[in-house]
């Protein structure tokens, strides 16, 4: 989670939503990294999960990614948490719950749907702390301003 942290920090020199995610392999190894880059590259599925999906993928030369864990800051939005259980990840570790939007618990709980041919393991609220602070502290300050 310190590394998907480092990554969300990055995201606001760009004026995005400092949302950090990496990608973990079964031997602990990072394969995949991402930040939200939204608005840096105008991309409206550039949500960090995705990004460390395709980052992860790209080094597995395989979209199936079996054996690896999805660490990000903020709890998966109903894209990212589709995103993943289409990836075949074994597990979804978030930081900060998302009571607007999040779909692994919030308002959806699309990984632990019974329909589906894949459910990856939820493990909730590691540094949820430390990944709402970065939120809030971004969220403050645009309001400052605007």
């Amino acid at each position: 989670m310190r590394e998907a942290l480092a990554e969300a920090e990055q995201a606001p020199h760009t004026g995005d939503v400092p949302i950090g995610a990496v990608v973990v392999d079964a031997e602990g190894q990072i394969v995949g990294r991402g930040r939200n880059v939204r608005e840096a590259e105008a991309d409206p599925v550039g949500h960090a999960e995705v990004v460390a999906l395709r980052a992860a993928a790209r080094a597995a030369g395989s979209w199936r990614l079996s054996g690896c864990t999805l660490v990000v800051t903020l709890e998966p939005c109903a894209m990212c948490a589709g995103a993943s259980v289409l990836a075949r990840v074994d597990r979804i570790v978030f930081g900060a719950f998302d009571p607007k939007a999040g779909a692994v618990g919030s308002l959806w709980d699309l990984p632990r749907d019974s329909r589906l041919n894949h459910r990856p393991e939820v493990v909730p609220g590691v540094l949820s702390a430390e990944a709402g602070a970065l939120l809030e502290k971004f969220f403050a300050s645009h309001r400052a301003v605007g």
